[in-house]
């Protein structure tokens, strides 16, 4: 134990970390419980008692959805973040607003070291101590999952529900049930137990966030969203005309909608940055409208070029939050680059919502690059119709050089001759 010996533990009040807080107590440390309110439906006041009785010094709680969404989730969405083209990155995104929190935390109490209770083949850990280390060169991380004694002492999940029933730790988990969920504003993933084989579909219990088709209206939900600089300002409901024009309003309303109409479902294998490959089941409702919805005004308001070299850093945008760095050298230059291509990305799309489908109706700006009379096949004007062949000879060159260098190669195999 350092001579310093107060740590700041990000704690849910779920079965790990309050093991985990338990047992440092047991080893005399002063432990601070940080719980990053990020939109999760946790009963926060109960996990602050809990926390209290376990022996925690302090309980800090930080509302930190605002953040969450305007300094995360809105960069995302503007660079059209898609891991593996299908994970939205509910969770990748949520972990360095929390880390952020924590590290501030962490020099507000002059505490050396901060913990957290991801385990040793996950994503989390990585993401969350990449973040630290990033914010805070001199910050000590202690990972419990990787301590000797403690990974010793806890080899399982019955372990723990065996040291809280020794400890007198209220828990909610069962041996009965070794289910894993994280839940935040914009999405609940859920991995473990049965749903670790990849073979077998889900249990319609397992979903929470979104109605099953079958159960979702029969009418469509007709909705308009406004961006600017490619970021939502505003909802509407076309069909009751209520409007939702703040960030937290709009990511709540969206969700809402999009859960009674099963928007947002995702069932895939993934590649987790350590190596292993993971089955994650994720439900993502609102983020996934407003994806939808921003990419299709890209269409008519961004141009051509900048738009597929946009593309292109995709993958590796959504990489690295996927991967934990957030705070690095490489992601400020995307975001700078990311925010450039935005400028003009203004108008509103119109979308129709309808049993797990998002349907786009229509989409105006004020910026758009689409000319009608010059697209339509029934105007003539714009340029030359010869213009065409100009066009279509000049870039036939590259092609017709690469054939006769075929010819020269191999002029039997090309005349269908074999040779004598």
């Amino acid at each position: 134990m350092e001579e310093n010996n107060k740590i700041i533990l990000a704690y849910s009040g779920g079965l790990d970390t309050s093991v985990i807080l338990k047992w440092l107590v047991n080893l005399d440390y002063e432990v601070v419980c940080f719980i990053g309110d990020i939109g999760q439906s946790d009963d926060f006041k109960s996990a602050k008692l809990k926390a209290e009785k376990l022996g925690a010094s302090k309980v800090i709680i930080e509302d930190l959805k605002n953040p969450f969404i305007i300094d995360y989730v809105y960069p995302a969405l503007q660079g059209n973040a898609i891991y593996e083209g299908r994970y939205l990155l509910g969770t990748a995104l949520a972990r360095p607003v929390l880390a952020k929190a924590q590290i501030e935390i962490a020099h507000n109490e002059n505490a050396s070291i901060v913990s957290h209770g991801s385990t040793a083949k996950g994503n989390d850990q990585v993401r969350f101590e990449l973040a630290y280390h990033a914010l805070d060169p001199n910050i000590n991380v202690f990972s419990p999952w990787r301590d000797i004694e403690f990974s010793n002492q806890f080899k399982g999940r019955n372990d723990l529900l065996s040291y809280a029933e020794k400890w007198q730790i209220p828990i909610t988990a069962s041996k009965g049930k070794p289910y894993s969920e994280d839940e935040n504003l914009i999405h609940i993933s859920h991995e473990a137990g049965i749903l670790e084989d990849p073979s077998k579909r889900p249990d319609p219990s397992v979903f929470s966030l979104t109605e099953d088709i079958s159960n979702a209206p029969d009418e469509e939900t007709k909705l308009e969203i406004k961006f600017i600089d490619g970021i939502p300002v505003s909802v509407s409901n076309l069909d009751d005309n209520t409007i939702y024009d703040n960030p937290l309003e709009i990511m709540n309303y969206l969700n809402l909608v999009g859960r009674k109409n099963g928007i947002g479902r995702v069932d895939m294998v993934e590649n987790r940055f350590i190596g292993i490959k993971s089955r994650g089941v994720y439900e993502t409702p609102g983020a996934t409208i407003l994806f939808e919805a921003h990419r299709d005004l890209e269409g008519i308001a961004m141009d051509k070029e900048v738009m597929h070299i946009r593309d292109l850093l995709i993958p590796k945008f959504s990489e690295l939050i996927y991967n934990g760095f957030w705070f690095s050298p490489e992601m400020d230059f995307l975001l700078t680059a990311i925010r450039k291509s935005q400028e003009a990305v203004d108008g509103v799309v119109r979308l129709a919502l309808l049993k797990g489908n998002i349907i786009m109706i229509g989409r105006e700006s004020p910026t758009s690059l689409y000319d009608q009379d010059l697209s339509s096949m029934d105007i003539e004007g714009g340029f030359e119709a010869k213009d065409s062949e100009g066009f279509i000879n000049i870039n036939s060159i590259r092609l017709m050089a690469h054939k006769i260098v075929l010819q020269r190669k191999d002029p039997y195999k090309w005349r269908g001759k074999e040779k004598k």
